[in-house]
């Protein structure tokens, strides 16, 4: 975990943009020795955002097959996930 003060954000910017592109981390910012923002590259983020939401996806698909609907093949969930898996390995953005 990589923490840093916020007044580091003014000073070293660029250091703390090259942390978080080579490491695909976020960085934590503090304000008076307390937890304040979160800073990541957008790369990261999008990526980030894209796995929340095919979670959320599987979710709503498992929360309607346990009510008896109808589901996908083993190989219509197989083609899905690889979908799925390729689009957030390549950063694309919908």
């Amino acid at each position: 975990m990589n923490i840093r003060p916020s007044a580091a954000i003014r000073q070293n910017y660029n250091d703390i943009a090259e942390i978080c592109k080579k490491t695909g981390e976020p960085v934590f910012l503090t304000k008076n020795g307390e937890g304040d923002l979160v800073v990541m590259d957008i790369k990261s983020f999008n990526r980030r955002e894209k796995m929340l939401k095919f979670r959320e996806e599987l979710l709503t698909v498992e929360e309607n097959r346990l009510h008896g609907e109808e589901g996908y093949s083993i190989n219509e969930a197989a083609s899905l996930m690889r979908h799925a898996i390729k689009e957030t390995n390549n950063g694309t953005s919908k």
